[in-house]
């Protein structure tokens, strides 16, 4: 157990309007070239040929084993691929994919010529917001994007915190948020939404220690695609249901530490992975990763001496 950090009332408050979530070094990749479809789709889990440009895909990077390497959003456009790490994965993400370049490949992963970075407006007047600073037409449909004045603005719902993100010339972003005029979402209050959400996150859940099915990405694994690394262990899990472990939320009457160990009858079933003081609920909640049958709500666990329950995700809507 642990003193978490509270959420400040007021920007946890924000959401029920917007609010700005500025990640640290949030920045972006370009895949250009003939190949460049080609090369991802036999990369990662998703269907990066079903895309056309306005559309986007979170996709995963596995290893043979078919453990997260990478999770990253892309966006179609019409001479590129834009790719969004996760915060502070640019580097790593760009050294890994021209790694995998091979000889006759026809594909260049560079950084924008123009410093661009990311930030994200969540809340559930977001769109409002947007709009109201005059900025619009926004996409509608989910994973649809488009360029709005310097802006591109992609409609997120299903990954993170649920609104839109916005991607901008590095010199723009404090005249945007100026124009927005909405909150700073503080790094607490973001942890206890994504956890009440039920949203797993690099550096947390989508970690190498765990395949996007155990770390509830199954959404962004398609099925009947090519081959990719890993795509085998990950189809033969999903065909005979072989997923032994499971992400879930957890309720208890202390904070929890991320890491601490989670026990059924004495013996280690999974670990903690998220953890904070929930607004919503009035109480402390966390995401852990366990084993099967230990995932089913409602079940008695044991985390560093305290007694706690599982609970089915969302936590809270």
């Amino acid at each position: 157990m642990t003193d978490v950090t509270l959420p400040e009332m007021t920007t946890y408050a924000a959401l029920d309007a917007a609010a700005v979530w500025l990640p640290t070094d949030a920045s972006v990749l370009r895949l250009t070239d003939a190949d460049r479809v080609d090369f991802l789709q036999r990369m990662t889990t998703n269907n990066i040929k079903l895309l056309h440009p306005g559309e986007s895909c979170v996709t995963v990077l596995t290893s043979p084993t078919a453990k997260i390497t990478q999770v990253f959003t892309v966006l179609a456009d019409e001479d590129c691929l834009w790719l969004l790490p996760a915060p502070g994965e640019t580097a790593a993400l760009e050294r890994h994919l021209r790694g995998q370049i091979f000889f006759m490949d026809k594909v260049r992963v560079t950084r924008p010529e123009r410093a661009l970075t990311r930030l994200r407006i969540v809340g559930r007047q977001a769109a409002a917001a947007l709009t109201q600073s005059g900025f619009a037409p926004l996409p509608t449909a989910e994973g649809n994007w488009l360029r709005c004045q310097e802006l591109m603005i992609l409609k997120q719902e299903l990954y993170d915190l649920p609104g839109y993100e916005v991607i901008a010339p590095v010199e723009a972003v404090e005249t945007f948020l100026a124009r927005l005029a909405a909150p700073r979402l503080d790094a607490a209050s973001y942890t206890a939404r994504r956890i009440e959400l039920g949203r797993p996150a690099p550096g947390a859940e989508l970690i190498d220690e765990y395949s996007p099915l155990e770390a509830g990405m199954t959404w962004a694994c398609a099925e009947n695609k090519g081959c990719y690394t890993g795509q085998e262990i990950i189809a033969r899990q999903l065909t005979y249901d072989k997923v032994t472990r499971t992400l879930v939320g957890l309720r208890s009457a202390v904070l929890l530490t991320p890491g601490d160990l989670v026990l059924a009858e004495g013996r280690q079933v999974g670990v903690v992975t998220s953890a904070a003081y929930s607004p919503a609920l009035q109480a402390p909640v966390a995401l852990a990763i366990l084993k099967r049958p230990h995932h089913t709500p409602g079940m008695a666990v044991t985390v560093a001496g305290a007694l706690a329950e599982v609970a089915a995700l969302p936590l809270a809507a």
